[in-house]
C-alpha cells in the first residue's frame, strides 16, 4: 500500500441497480471516501448455480471505483452461502446447542467442521481470485465476516468427532485427561474419549471442559480462515486480513498468525469511545503494523429498528480520528447506504436509503479533509511505547469460564483499572506471545496463566536484563485447564517475588484498606492477596484494617537488574502511575488521549473523548496542523476536539 489514509464504507452493490452504484460513487467524492469493502455477502450472485461463477458485475463495480480514485477491499463471501447450497449440501449447516441445524435465515450459517463447506469455500474463493488478483483497485482482502464461535459453535456429529480426537491428542490417555479436569470430584471420570460430550448450555458446565471445546471450535476458525488465506497468497494476493469483533475470546495473535493485516469491527457507543483507544493499543502490536478498522457505526446501528442510540455533535468526527491517532490506516463505516430492505433495514449509514447524507456524514468529511493535511505526519511517523499492559486470551476465557469473583469481567477490568490511567502516556496492550524485549515496564494484572508460550523463563530473563514486572492481582493462578495450583497459590510468582503469600480473598468489598510504608493511603479493592516478605523483599504497602493488618499488600523484590513488583489488589489510577515511575508525554485532563509520535517530524495527537471540555499543557511550542495555528503552554480543549501537534512552530 501507498502511504495514504484510507476512509470509507461497507457497500453492498449486489442490491442495487449499476446506476445507483455511478450515483453513489459521486457520493463518495462528495464526502471525501477512498475506500470501499465489497462482496462479503455476494455469494448467491457470484455463483447463482453450482458451478456457474459470475464475476461481471462485480469487476465492472471494482474498475469504475479504481478509476474514480476509490480503493476496494474484497471480502470473501464465505459466511453465508447461498440457499440453494446450503439446502443441498444440509451437511454444511451448523448444528445449535440444542442439536437442531441452523436455519437459512442470516449468516454464519457454517459448520467449521464440514468438508463440503470447507471445500465449496476454497472453490468460490479460488475463482475470485482467478478473476481479482493483481488488479490495481484492489488493496487488500477480508476473509470472512466477523467469524466467531457463535452459540458456542458447532454442536454436530463431526464436530463431536473432532473434539475427542483434539482431548486425545492433547492428553493422550483419559487418565491423563482425568486429572488434569479433576473429575475424580462427583465420580466424572472418563472411561473413554467416545464418552466426552461437548458442554451443553442447559447443564452446570464443568470449567476445564468449557474451556478444551472453545479452545477446539478456535482451532477450527483458525484453519478455517487459513485455507483461504492460503489460497490469496497463492495467487499473489496481499493485505489478507479477517475483520474481528472487540474481545480477545477468539485469540488474535492466533487467528492472525499467517494474515496480514489486523482489521477489527467495533458498535461501541458515543459514550464509550475509550473501550476503543484500549482496543487500538492492542491491535497495534498483534502485527506490529498498522492496522484497519473495517466496521464502526456510523449513526446509530440496529437491525430491524435503530440501536445504541443518539451521537453528539462532534461523537462521529472522534470517532474517526481516534483510530488513526493510535496508529490505524483505515477507518471504515457501516455502511455507506442503508439496505432499502430485509436484514439491519434500521441501521445507520453515510447515507439513507434515498441517497441523502446526514450531519454526521459531514463529520466524517471534515476528518477526511484533515487526513489530507495531516498525511505525511501520519504516515510517517510511528507510535514508540516503553510500557506494556498484558490482556490474554487464556485470561479471557479462564475468567469467562471460572470468573472466581462474582461478576467478574476480566476485559473491562483490565482496560477500566489499568489502560485507563495510562491514557496519558503511549502503552502497548500485548498479548502472552508478544516479544518483551522493547520495553522497560510490563504491568500484568489478572494473568490468570502465566505459563504459556515460554512466558515464565522469558519474563525472568526480561526483569533479570532490567525490565519493572508489575504483576496480580489475580496472576499465575490456575494452569491452563483452568486448574488451580496446589504446590502453591501460584504457579512460580511465590518464589520469583520472594513472598509467603498468607491469605487471598477473591471478595469484591471494601473491608480491607491499606497505606504505602512510606506515606500516604493506598485505594485498594475487589480482591486481596496478603503477603509476608521473605529475605531480600521490602513491603510497599501494607494493610491497616481487617484479619490482614500489618501483611503486605504490595511487594518489591530486585532480581537481577530489574525488578518485580508483587501487587495483591486493584489499586487506584495514581497509585498504579506511581508505580510505573514514569513521565507522561504531557500534562492533560482526564477526558483527553494522548498519542506520542516519533519519526522524523515529532509530535502528538490529542483526542478529546467524553464530549466535554478539558485541557493540555504544552512543554514547548508546537504547531497544530489541523489549524496551522502555533501553540504553546496550557490551551483549552472543546468537546471531541482534536489537535495534532508537531513540535516547532511553522
Amino acid at each position: 500500500m501507498d502511504k495514504t489514509i484510507y476512509l470509507g464504507a461497507a457497500y453492498y452493490p449486489e442490491l442495487w441497480d449499476e446506476s445507483e452504484v455511478e450515483k453513489d460513487i459521486a457520493r463518495c467524492k462528495e464526502l471525501g471516501v477512498n475506500c470501499l469493502r465489497v462482496g462479503e455477502f455476494a455469494w448467491g450472485k457470484m455463483e447463482p448455480k453450482e458451478g456457474k461463477y459470475d464475476f461481471a458485475w462485480l469487476l465492472r463495480v471494482v474498475e469504475k471505483l479504481h478509476e474514480n480514485g476509490i480503493a476496494t477491499v474484497m471480502c470473501t463471501p464465505t459466511c453465508t452461502p447461498p440457499r440453494w447450497m446450503l439446502n443441498k449440501y444440509p451437511e454444511m449447516r451448523r448444528v445449535m446447542p440444542d442439536l437442531i441445524k441452523s436455519d437459512v435465515s442470516s449468516r454464519c450459517h457454517v459448520c467449521k467442521s464440514s468438508p463440503v463447506a470447507r471445500e465449496k469455500n476454497k472453490q468460490i474463493v479460488t475463482q475470485m481470485a482467478k478473476v481479482f488478483a493483481g488488479h490495481k483497485g484492489i488493496i487488500g482482502w477480508q476473509i470472512d465476516n466477523e467469524i466467531f464461535p457463535y452459540g458456542d459453535g458447532c454442536f454436530c456429529e463431526n464436530c463431536k468427532k473432532g473434539f475427542r480426537a483434539y482431548l486425545k491428542e492433547k492428553f493422550g490417555t483419559t487418565e491423563k485427561l482425568n486429572k488434569a479436569w479433576g473429575m475424580a470430584r462427583w465420580s466424572l471420570e472418563y472411561d473413554s474419549f467416545e464418552e466426552v460430550e461437548p458442554p451443553y448450555p442447559a447443564q452446570w458446565r464443568h470449567p476445564s471442559l468449557q474451556k478444551a471445546w472453545w479452545a477446539y471450535q478456535c482451532g477450527l476458525i483458525k484453519s478455517f480462515i487459513e485455507e483461504q488465506a492460503q489460497i490469496l497468497h497463492n495467487y499473489g494476493c496481499g493485505n489478507v486480513g479477517t475483520d474481528m469483533m472487540a474481545q480477545n475470546y477468539l485469540d488474535y495473535y492466533a487467528v492472525n498468525e499467517k494474515l496480514d493485516v489486523v482489521q477489527y469491527n467495533h458498535y461501541d457507543t458515543a459514550d464509550r469511545l475509550y473501550t476503543n483507544a484500549f482496543a487500538y493499543d492492542f491491535l497495534r502490536c498483534v502485527k506490529d503494523k498498522p492496522f484497519w478498522v473495517t466496521e464502526t457505526q456510523v449513526g446509530w446501528n440496529g437491525s430491524n429498528y435503530a440501536d445504541c442510540g443518539y451521537r453528539a455533535v462532534g461523537a462521529c468526527y472522534a470517532n474517526t480520528w481516534l483510530p488513526i491517532a493510535k496508529g490505524a490506516e483505515m477507518n471504515l463505516y457501516w455502511l455507506f447506504r442503508t439496505h432499502p430492505n430485509g436484514h439491519e433495514i434500521g441501521h445507520g449509514a453515510l447515507y439513507s436509503t434515498a441517497g441523502r447524507s446526514y450531519r454526521v456524514s459531514e463529520e466524517v468529511k471534515k476528518a477526511g479533509e484533515e487526513f489530507v493535511k495531516c498525511e505525511k505526519f501520519l504516515t510517517e511517523t510511528k507510535i514508540e511505547s516503553k510500557i506494556a499492559l498484558h490482556y490474554s486470551a487464556t485470561a479471557m476465557n479462564s475468567f469467562s469460564f471460572a470468573p472466581l469473583i462474582k461478576d467478574f469481567d476480566y476485559r473491562q477490568t483490565v482496560l477500566e483499572k489499568y489502560h485507563a490511567a495510562l491514557r496519558h502516556y503511549n502503552v502497548d496492550v500485548i498479548d502472552m506471545p508478544h516479544a518483551l524485549d522493547e520495553y522497560e515496564v510490563i504491568v500484568s494484572p489478572f494473568l490468570a496463566c502465566a505459563d504459556e508460550n515460554g512466558f515464565k523463563e522469558r519474563i525472568t530473563e526480561w526483569v533479570k536484563q532490567g525490565g519493572t514486572w508489575i504483576v496480580g492481582p489475580m496472576s499465575d493462578i490456575m494452569d491452563g485447564n483452568v486448574s488451580r495450583y496446589t504446590h502453591a497459590p501460584y504457579g512460580f510468582l511465590e518464589e520469583l517475588a520472594g513472598v509467603y503469600t498468607k491469605y487471598q480473598k477473591p471478595v469484591a468489598n471494601d473491608v480491607f484498606k491499606a497505606q504505602w510504608t512510606n506515606d500516604g493511603g493506598c485505594k485498594i479493592g475487589m480482591c486481596y492477596d496478603a503477603y509476608e516478605c521473605l529475605e531480600g523483599t521490602k513491603s510497599l504497602a501494607h494493610y491497616t484494617a481487617g484479619e490482614f493488618t500489618s501483611l503486605s499488600v504490595i511487594t518489591e523484590r530486585n532480581v537481577g537488574k530489574g525488578k518485580i513488583i508483587l501487587v495483591g489488589s486493584v489499586i487506584s489510577d495514581g497509585d498504579l502511575l506511581r508505580l510505573v515511575g514514569r513521565a507522561p508525554i504531557a500534562e492533560a485532563s482526564d477526558n483527553v488521549v494522548l498519542v506520542e509520535r516519533i519519526g522524523e517530524e515529532q509530535g502528538m495527537i490529542a483526542v478529546e473523548i467524553e464530549n466535554k471540555s478539558g485541557y493540555l499543557v504544552l512543554d514547548g511550542e508546537y504547531t497544530d496542523l489541523i489549524t496551522g495555528k502555533n501553540l504553546t503552554g496550557k490551551i483549552e480543549v472543546s468537546p471531541y476536539e482534536v489537535f495534532v501537534l508537531k513540535k516547532g512552530s511553522k
